[in-house]
């Protein structure tokens, strides 16, 4: 299996996790929920897969372009 890094598209906090280590995912399906500036970002799965490690937390700040989880695609 490929290892499929996903980033953080914005700089901001963890406001929800939705998906844990273990879960499959499709191609858009959304990871977690970033908050900035007030406004709700949803962190999507780039192609479907399985979850191999969630890198963050929620409340926890992230910034842009930073591995927030990995995929096994």
């Amino acid at each position: 299996m490929a290892k499929q890094e996903v980033e953080s598209e914005v700089t901001g906090n963890v406001w929800k996790v939705l998906k844990s280590t273990g879960d499959s995912v499709e191609a858009g399906e959304v990871i977690m929920i970033l908050e900035s500036m007030k406004m709700e970002i949803p962190v999507e799965a780039p192609v479907a897969g399985t979850i191999a490690q969630v890198l963050v937390a929620p409340e926890e700040q992230v910034e842009e372009d930073q591995v927030v989880a990995i995929l096994d695609s």
